[in-house]
């Protein structure tokens, strides 16, 4: 089970903390260094989210007639020349293409990691792999924080650290994940496509946890530093503590197996709203209350609907992961945008609050 776990793990903490989320704690000096102001500083990281889509669409397709070991290795080269694009870059250009790179590796990585979990373990053995290895986006997050710390003015620096982390992590992957003889799917793409149960649940419930979470990952440094008055410093540890207790996300699986996938959904769902509300309170131990809540909820959701995904489309689990994930992504982009609108037309309070009250509505969702 290491074997498989360990890597994947690995390979998750580059494409998603490293290629995904690290240009958001880094955008202030990047910008600053190519001279972007805010409007195309934001566009530049809607790339990540158009690339994610389009890599989650081709991946089940790539799969079917290569197999996973080929896509994560395709997911491991996208990240690297992704991550050199941004160190290397001086000009918005550039940058949009490494940005674009990096982003496509985080929708192959998934669905791919999902059907080798379900090719090499035991069935009683796939829910706790799933959501271990869901959690190397918080172990990337711990690694990308103090890089952030140490090296905040040498951003092409820590990206090509980044960068070397990838090489050495494509080349562990490459070596230990073995290349798979039979592919998921014999019959057509579109067949396959059609889940054992009905579907429909998960995509909503993916779609809903993305918008109402959108506004955190967007915008919750920000209201620290602008609204509460928080140091860069202070900012930082947040989301630090934010990434390492996405590390409790990993008992996923185990609370599945206790108490099955309908209770931990809803109980997910009302932590997640509930830090929404939490940072709103005055004090700086609030707050980080608020990134442990977040941290690990949103994790554990997103273990959640990987199992719950495998469950409806056993064996062709990469569709069921991409289009869970597609639905996740979709909402987090249109959250994201409604957020900003929201925040500038009445205030960062009351945006936090409809937010949380939207994510609430995720409790209707019926799970069979």
């Amino acid at each position: 089970m290491k074997k498989i776990i360990f890597p994947g793990i690995a390979l998750i903490a580059v494409c998603y903390a490293f290629g995904r989320f690290s240009y958001g704690l880094f955008m202030p000096e990047i910008s600053e260094a190519l001279q972007l102001n805010e409007a195309a500083s934001g566009a530049i990281n809607s790339g990540t989210y158009i690339a994610y889509c389009l890599s989650l669409l081709t991946a089940p397709l790539i799969i079917n007639h290569k197999g996973h070991h080929y896509v994560l290795q395709l997911a491991g080269i996208s990240a690297v020349l992704g991550l050199i694009g941004i160190a290397l870059s001086q000009n918005a250009w550039v940058l949009a293409l490494g940005i674009f790179l990096a982003g496509l590796s985080t929708g192959w990585a998934s669905p791919a990691l999902g059907n080798t979990v379900n090719a090499e373990l035991a069935p009683h053995l796939q829910a706790r792999g799933n959501s271990w290895i869901n959690t190397g986006t918080s172990f990337g997050i711990i690694v990308s924080g103090p890089l952030y710390w140490l090296l905040t003015d040498y951003w092409r620096l820590t990206y090509i650290i980044f960068a070397a982390i990838g090489i050495v992590v494509l080349l562990w992957n490459r070596r230990v994940i073995p290349a798979n003889k039979t592919l998921p799917c014999t019959k057509s793409i579109w067949a396959c496509m059609k889940p054992t149960r009905p579907g429909a649940a998960l995509l909503m419930a993916c779609l809903l946890t993305g918008f109402s979470s959108a506004i955190y990952w967007t915008f919750a440094r920000n209201f620290l530093t602008d609204e509460k008055g928080a140091s860069d410093s202070e900012a930082v540890l947040f989301w630090i503590v934010m990434g390492v207790m996405g590390i409790l996300g990993g008992c996923a699986g185990r609370i599945i197996e206790r108490i099955e996938i309908r209770r931990s959904y809803r109980l997910g769902i009302l932590l997640l709203s509930l830090s929404l509300g939490v940072i709103l309170l005055p004090s700086m131990t609030a707050s980080l209350a608020s990134a442990i809540m977040f941290g690990s909820t949103y994790i554990f959701l997103t273990s959640v609907f990987i199992v719950w995904a495998t469950r409806l489309f056993t064996p062709n689990v990469s569709i069921g992961i991409s289009l869970a994930f597609l639905a996740l992504g979709v909402g987090q982009f249109l959250g994201s945008s409604m957020a900003g609108y929201t925040i500038e037309t009445f205030s960062n309070t009351i945006a936090f609050l409809t937010f949380a009250v939207l994510g609430l509505f995720g409790l209707l969702i019926r799970v069979k």
